[in-house]
Formats: structure tokens, C-alpha cells, sequence
């Protein structure tokens, strides 16, 4: 007898635009699949995720747990599954840091989104994130971003920022910022815009004889690039950006 499982619904606040019908073959086992981690104080940690699986449902979920005074820092492309989601939770001591570069990218009728909650519970913390959503087709990007700051987390610093590229009519980008702010010497900031390429910079490198498509691809890497931008390791930034670019490539052959 198939166990029956209870699936999220578009009334979660964290799946109000994901692919619910992406879930129905999901095994029961699927949401309860954390993966943990605690950085020690003091301590660095970071990881480059990507999720470009196939077909279904392609998810990871994450917790991670900084003491004081560390630092994680996690670079994250979904770029593959019916639904791409990626899930990060975390919890952040005194003076700890968490950064964030995150890409989504898709085509076709694809759903790819990133969901993050962070509690800043202690003094001194801050956190950084950046995610940057390109899609074509009728494909769909979400980023759902969750600040929590509790009464005795003065001096925190927190920022979220995202933008959405579209190539095609028929795509769309959601950004659903989220704060909550019980303390009073803090800064939080967020910022969403979604946009298609730059006209005049489309227009300006064509009249300097460069071909559409390079113009194109141009444009798309300045604005992924951005993802990487506030990554503290090369490395990490850069392959990142080759595997994003390695992404759209496919797209285009």
C-alpha cells in the first residue's frame, strides 16, 4: 500500500509560486530531507551547490547554524528539474555572517527559485544576499527571502537583493521579500526589479559592429555576474559564472 503523503499547497507561504503539480510522485521521505550544518565559532565554511537535474523535482534543503563571530558563504545555481528549489535556513549567532550569490535560470514551462529564512537572534550579525533570475520561454524564477531579527539583535545588518532578466515575453520572475524586525539600531534593506536587456547598450555595442548574439550573451554574463560579485572566494565566483554560462549556452545550441 503507497503511503500517502501530505504535499505543501500554493497557501505556504514559502511555495505560493512554485510547481505544486511538480510534487505529486515526490517520495515521502522529500520534506523531511535536511541537510545540516554548523559553522563553530570563529570558523569559515562554504559550498558551491548547483541543481540541474533533469526532470521532477530537483531540491536541496539546508541548515546551517553559525556561532559566534563565523562565516558561511554559499554560491547556488538552479538551473535544471520540472522544479529546481533550493531551501536554505539559518541561524546566526553574535558578529556571524552569512552571504549568499544565487542564480536561477530556465525555459520552457521549467520553475526554478530559491527560498531562504534567516534568523538573526544576537547582536552584530549580518547577512548578505544576491540572487539574480534569468528565464526565457514560459519558464519561471522565484526568490523567497525571509528576515527575521529578534529584540535583542541590535547592530544587525542585513540586505537582500534581486533581479529578474526576462528573454521572452511569455517568462516571469516573482520576489517575495520578507522582514521581520523587533530591534531598533539595525539595518535591512531589500530591493527587486525585473527588466528585459538594456536597449541602449544593445544598441550602443551593435553600432560598434558586434553581432546580436554576442551582444546577447554579453549582457546576460554582466547581469549573472552580479550574483558572484560579493563572494569572498575567486575560485568559487568564477565557477559559478562558467557553469551558469555553460547553462545558457545550452539554451542556445
Amino acid at each position: 500500500m503507497t503511503e500517502s503523503i501530505l504535499l505543501p499547497t500554493r497557501k505556504d507561504e514559502a511555495w505560493r509560486y512554485s510547481d505544486i503539480e511538480a510534487l505529486q510522485d515526490s517520495a515521502s521521505d522529500t520534506f523531511e530531507a535536511w541537510e545540516d550544518v554548523r559553522v563553530a565559532e570563529g570558523e569559515s565554511w562554504s559550498d558551491l551547490i548547483v541543481i540541474d537535474g533533469a526532470d521532477g523535482l530537483q531540491m536541496r534543503r539546508l541548515r546551517i547554524m553559525l556561532e559566534k563571530g563565523a562565516r558561511a558563504e554559499l554560491a547556488a545555481l538552479v538551473a535544471g528539474g520540472q522544479l529546481g528549489r533550493l531551501e536554505v535556513v539559518v541561524t546566526l549567532a553574535e558578529g556571524a555572517h552569512f552571504e549568499l550569490g544565487g542564480i536561477t535560470l530556465g525555459g520552457g514551462d521549467t520553475t526554478r527559485e530559491i527560498v531562504t529564512r534567516l534568523a538573526h537572534d544576537h547582536p552584530g550579525a549580518t547577512s548578505n544576499q544576491t540572487v539574480r533570475s534569468v528565464h526565457w520561454g514560459k519558464g519561471t524564477g522565484n526568490f523567497l527571502g525571509r528576515i527575521d531579527v529578534a529584540r535583542d539583535a541590535q547592530k544587525t545588518d542585513a540586505a537582500q537583493s534581486f533581479k529578474g532578466l526576462l528573454l521572452e515575453k511569455g517568462a516571469s520572475v516573482n520576489s517575495v521579500p520578507q522582514l521581520e524586525i523587533f530591534a531598533d539600531d539595525v539595518q535591512c534593506a531589500h530591493g527587486a526589479s525585473v527588466g528585459q536587456l538594456d536597449e541602449s547598450a544593445r544598441f550602443y555595442m551593435a553600432a560598434r559592429g558586434l553581432p546580436p548574439e554576442t551582444i546577447r550573451r554579453l549582457l546576460v554574463q554582466a547581469f549573472i555576474g552580479d550574483a558572484t560579485r560579493e563572494l569572498a572566494d575567486e575560485a568559487t565566483r568564477e565557477t559559478l559564472l562558467e557553469k551558469a554560462l555553460a547553462k545558457l549556452e545550452e539554451r542556445d545550441a
